[in-house]
């Protein structure tokens, strides 16, 4: 396998840094960063988006923040800042798979780990169930440590467990949508969209708060300028909560969806795609990093 190939490879990429812990995060971030983006890492003056997010996952090691990103103690924040409102009703926790009691969850429901991306189940009927096949994907999950990948510190110290939440849907019966807010200190510059996804017209659109389409990516740059989705119906206080929610925070950015037109939270995350994201336009990268102000933060790790 040639060297374009291997970078292609997401999945073998994965599986051999998480076979190199053994290499401190500053070196491993180096490393990671000169492979996927093809340029050395600059901790010293970092500029670009994907650059400040490296020296984000190296130096703030803000311990709120493993609180943050564990998508079941991140509950009782947004409880705390926003209400319990705004939270898709959890129906269960537990520690290992054979603790579920699958008698006493409804017909439908979604089951995922608290600690990484991507190990979510939405269980449309628990009648047709798999349950050895469930049983081995959650327990390879619950075994998975996504720190090792992408050294992003706080996922190091999320005790990993199970949760069902339940089955939410519009009327409409379409997919739900995801709405992704990049934030930096309470201003919430934009909101990232993904339609297509499962298929192969997946894209990504961002679109800041008067619902103009912001080009910071590659695969926008052919659409005209007065490029336009539908705005969707509550946006305009999803905007809001995301500003409440991030005023203390450098940058993050905070998921929720709109069900019916409700807001409801998703999840925090801290480094989107690991601060490894080479589908920023060059502009968009150096636009995005100088809205991220690194001057006050307290240099804690390394």
């Amino acid at each position: 396998m040639d060297y374009k190939s291997f970078l292609s490879n997401k999945e073998l990429r994965l599986k051999l840094l998480g076979l190199l812990g053994f290499i401190p995060d500053k070196q491993m971030c180096k490393l990671q960063f000169k492979m996927v983006m093809g340029k050395k890492l600059d901790l010293k003056n970092p500029t670009t988006f994907n650059e400040k997010i490296q020296w984000l996952k190296i130096y703030d090691h803000n311990r709120q923040h493993i609180k943050l990103v564990d998508k079941y103690s991140v509950r009782g924040y947004v409880s705390e800042i926003l209400g319990d409102k705004y939270l898709i009703p959890l129906l269960g926790k537990w520690n290992k798979f054979e603790d579920i009691n699958f008698e006493e969850l409804p017909e439908k429901f979604v089951l995922k780990c608290n600690h990484d991306s991507g190990s979510i189940k939405i269980i449309n009927n628990k009648n047709t169930i798999n349950y050895k096949e469930l049983k081995k994907f959650f327990d390879n999950r619950l075994r998975n440590n996504p720190y090792l990948y992408g050294r992003e510190w706080p996922y190091k110290e999320v005790k990993s467990c199970i949760i069902a939440e339940k089955y939410m849907s519009d009327t409409n019966g379409q997919p739900l949508i995801d709405y992704k807010f990049f934030c930096f200190a309470g201003y919430v510059d934009s909101v990232m969209i993904c339609t297509g996804r499962g298929t192969n017209e997946k894209r990504f659109y961002f679109f800041d708060r008067n619902w103009k389409l912001k080009k910071y990516n590659k695969s926008s740059q052919e659409l005209p300028d007065d490029f336009q989705i539908e705005k969707p119906e509550g946006i305009e206080s999803l905007f809001d909560l995301a500003s409440q929610m991030s005023q203390q925070e450098a940058f993050v950015r905070i998921d929720f969806y709109l069900i019916d037109g409700y807001p409801y939270f998703g999840e925090f995350t801290y480094y989107p795609a690991s601060g490894l994201d080479n589908n920023l336009v060059e502009w968009g990268d150096y636009y995005l990093g100088g809205l991220i102000n690194l001057n006050k933060i307290e240099k804690r790790g390394d």
